[in-house]
């Protein structure tokens, strides 16, 4: 094979610490731009191994059919004998926040209620979840297009007057609202090979947008490259160290990873008023904070490059 490694991206800027690290390692691999690519599902896997970067919010940068397309050729890959890291069945529930909620509900793990609908009186005649209530994209990504409204007749008017907000797939998510301490934030923690990497909190100050990577949520407030609004007028988004996660968080997120098919990935929960710990969100592309690595003594994206390789000899060991 030509190259030990493929990696399928659409955003080049989430990947520049990536190449960098793999290029530091000398990996021989290539890199796949979904944003305009085309594959023969009868062709044999050109790599030992794929690793997808896809995410869900390519839409809002303009590249809705990067998604589709990764998909169909992680299909095509997997059923040709491929190995693909965080491959089909994890990229379909990063596709979609009603299956993690299913997912969440199976590992018996505190979620919010959500509801997922195509309609907006139906939607409000299912309600049960009251208001005030998060309304997000079934297929999100980077906090696009997320309102925390506090009526049934805000829901309507917001619907009414924003037609957009049904792309990419004309399908909404209605999600229990927790009220948490601003200061405190939420917790992301963030896994590699199904093992805590490191866990962060995570202080919006007002924005919806806490994607870890620094070309989004720069260090010091800096010019964001992001599509997505990164925060509300003053203070930037805060990423500080966690080092107290509980082991309950860490035990439920490494269920997560398992049964979620998810060989990378951050998952996210919020401190409720009475203590429980509510996980709400599952991230298969997982953008890694380099600051917070290194406050732990270690470049994150060496240690996945790390795995990589080991992917890659274990694979070659097995022929």
């Amino acid at each position: 094979m030509r190259y030990d490694l493929i990696v399928l991206f659409e955003h080049p800027e989430w990947q520049k610490p990536l190449w960098a690290a793999l290029d530091h390692c000398g990996v021989r691999y290539a890199a796949l731009d979904l944003k305009r690519a085309a594959f023969d599902p009868d062709a044999v896997p050109a790599a030992t191994l794929y690793f997808n970067q896809a995410s869900p919010s390519a839409y809002i940068r303009g590249n809705t059919r990067a998604v589709p397309l990764a998909l169909s050729l992680m299909r095509s890959l997997e059923l040709g004998g491929a190995r693909v890291l965080n491959g089909s069945r994890a990229f379909l529930l990063e596709l979609s926040k009603s299956a993690q909620a299913a997912l969440l509900r199976s590992l018996e793990i505190p979620h919010p209620r959500a509801l997922a609908f195509n309609d907006p009186d139906t939607a409000l005649a299912h309600w049960t979840g009251g208001w005030p209530a998060l309304l997000k994209p079934e297929q999100g990504g980077s906090g696009a297009r997320m309102f925390l409204l506090h009526s049934a007749d805000e829901f309507r008017k917001l619907l009414r007057d924003q037609p957009s907000l049904w792309l990419p797939d004309n399908l909404l998510l209605l999600q229990e609202y927790f009220p948490t301490d601003a200061a405190q934030g939420i917790v992301r923690m963030e896994f590699l090979g199904g093992k805590l990497l490191y866990a962060m909190r995570v202080v919006s100050n007002g924005a919806f947008n806490l994607c870890p990577s620094e070309a989004c949520n720069p260090e010091g407030g800096e010019q964001s490259q992001c599509a997505v609004p990164t925060q509300a007028p003053g203070k930037p988004v805060e990423f500080f160290p966690y080092r107290e996660v509980p082991g309950a968080a860490v035990e439920w997120g490494e269920k997560i990873m398992a049964s979620g098919g998810l060989d990378v990935g951050g998952i996210e929960y919020l401190e409720a008023a009475d203590g429980r710990l509510i996980f709400y969100d599952i991230n298969a592309n997982s953008n890694l904070r380099a600051p917070i690595g290194r406050a732990f003594g270690f470049d994150p994206f060496e240690r996945v490059v790390d795995y990589l390789t080991r992917q890659i000899e274990l694979l070659g060991a097995l022929g």
